[in-house]
């Protein structure tokens, strides 16, 4: 059974950090695409970051530069870490598994997360 625990959300003011992170259990975050999305009140969920297999990331454009996901196949774990954080961020932050490439569409990953809300005060 694959699970996914994200974690590590909070308040934060702008300009912060924080580091999220996603422990996954039942699949090899190695051999598997890893996405990091986001859904603000009242909007549908958006991709955030993503990581392949093969250590290939994407990145949405409005967080380029700013987000870096990254992954510890030793923890089976990977990481969301977000500097310069702004109040447009702010939204429960879902991480999710699957086979093959990464996808924009959250409807073609087949394990989510939980979610962690992050809050940036402007």
């Amino acid at each position: 059974q694959v699970q996914l625990v994200d974690a590590g959300g909070g308040l934060v003011q702008a300009g912060g950090s924080l580091r999220l992170t996603c422990v996954v259990s039942g699949r090899a975050v190695s051999g598997s695409a890893v996405g990091w999305f986001r859904q603000a009140p009242g909007k549908e969920r958006a991709f955030v970051a993503g990581i392949s297999y093969i250590s290939m990331t994407l990145y949405a454009d409005s967080v380029k530069g700013r987000f870096t996901i990254s992954r510890d196949n030793t923890k089976n774990t990977v990481y969301l870490q977000l500097n310069n954080l702004k109040p447009e961020d702010t939204a429960v932050y879902y991480c999710a598994v699957r086979s093959g490439v990464i996808y924009y569409n959250d409807t073609l990953w087949e394990h989510w997360g939980q979610g962690t809300q992050v809050t940036v005060s402007s």
